[in-house]
């Protein structure tokens, strides 16, 4: 026995492996935990619409919603509106998305590109980018790149903000070892620059996300002729709540798509930080 291994050490030690052991038991009921309350809510719904408590014509039940997937899917107009508008909204987060990844680059490492265009963007970012719907239509009409340039707008500040922050808080020190190091610009900012604002930058992405989803539905519901927004602004006009529930529904479920893709690339990303590590 080690003068270190007393009763003490000994029982801390089981502990923890005894914890570990329940750690590798519950992934499982860790992956059902998220639709617990999803499942309740869906059932308790289901249960008031059935019983009358809840109108049909203000909210269909479930079920409803079910029938209506299942229909228009069946006529292919879902999943060619769902084509339509996830094609929509990935066109916008690759330009807008591309443009406020490149300034965050130019303005974090370069005083003179933050003195000549950080201001100018932020004066733009404090403008809705939704109260230019108006503007835009008279510029573009109803056609993609009224929904092109909503979209890349949106996403563009999250994106250019999250990048800037995160390569503005790299840790000094590493940027001053590197150049001790002998890294030339490239080289210091692909190994130290670039892989310490991974974290910010995929926070914006899965900021953006959001806002891409969330100007598509008002695009979509005010200035177009296909999409998921269109299909649920023509149901809405023949009162057809199941076909609107369903939009909402759809929407929801991409959004939620696109951030389970996200996370899965931050992980893969940042495998190398122990924050990240599983």
């Amino acid at each position: 026995m080690s003068t270190f291994d007393t009763p003490i050490e000994r029982t801390l030690t089981e502990r923890v492996e005894r914890n570990g052991r329940q750690r590798v038991s519950l992934p499982g009921r860790d992956r059902l935990l998220p639709f617990l309350v999803p499942v309740a809510i869906i059932v308790a719904w289901q249960l008031a619409s059935s019983a009358g408590w809840i109108s049909s014509r203000i909210m269909p039940s479930p079920a409803d919603v079910g029938v209506a997937f299942w229909s228009t899917t069946v006529t292919g107009q879902l999943p060619h509106d769902i084509l339509v508008s996830a094609g929509r909204a990935f066109a916008g987060l690759l330009v807008g998305g591309s443009i406020g990844f490149l300034l965050g680059i130019a303005n974090g490492v370069s005083k003179i590109s933050e003195q000549l265009t950080d201001t100018t963007l932020q004066m733009l970012r404090t403008i809705p980018h939704l109260a230019m719907i108006p503007l835009v239509i008279l510029w573009f009409g109803i056609g993609e790149g009224s929904k092109l340039f909503l979209t890349a707008l949106g996403v563009l500040f999250p994106i250019y903000l999250n990048t800037y922050h995160g390569v503005r808080n790299v840790d000094r020190d590493l940027i001053e070892m590197g150049r001790v190091y002998g890294m030339g610009s490239w080289t210091l900012f692909r190994k130290v620059i670039f892989p310490g604002a991974l974290p910010s930058i995929f926070v914006g992405l899965r900021y953006a996300l959001g806002i891409m989803w969330l100007t598509l539905i008002v695009s979509e519901s005010i200035a177009a002729s296909s999409g998921i927004g269109h299909m649920a602004n023509n149901a809405r006009e023949f009162m057809m709540t199941d076909i609107v529930v369903l939009a909402l529904v759809i929407y929801a479920i991409l959004g939620k798509l696109a951030d389970v893709v996200a996370r899965a690339l931050e992980r893969r990303a940042l495998k190398w930080n122990p924050v990240y590590q599983k």
